[in-house]
């Protein structure tokens, strides 16, 4: 377990040093998989409609609820060690 809490808090400065900015689609499922291991799933309500961004977020860490958070680090990294 700390070798994956090790390995997770280095994919994430290393999603910080990525050679391409990844597109919006894939920046988003990092998102959603950083804050699943972090965090759990999400609470709170929806953002409006005018809030077109944190409503994409919003979606992106709903679409991986329920996932543990040592499965959220797991392809967390995997997706940051694909994307160098």
């Amino acid at each position: 377990m700390a070798d994956l809490k090790a390995a997770f808090q280095k994919a994430v400065a290393e999603s910080k040093q990525l050679p391409d900015k990844p597109d919006n689609a894939t920046l988003l499922k990092i998102y959603s998989l950083y804050k699943q291991a972090t965090e759990g799933d999400v609470e709170g309500k929806r953002p409006g409609f005018t809030d077109m961004v944190g409503r994409a977020k919003y979606d992106a860490w709903a679409a991986v609820k329920g996932k543990s958070a040592d499965e959220a680090m797991q392809d967390y990294i995997d997706l940051i060690e694909s994307l160098k």
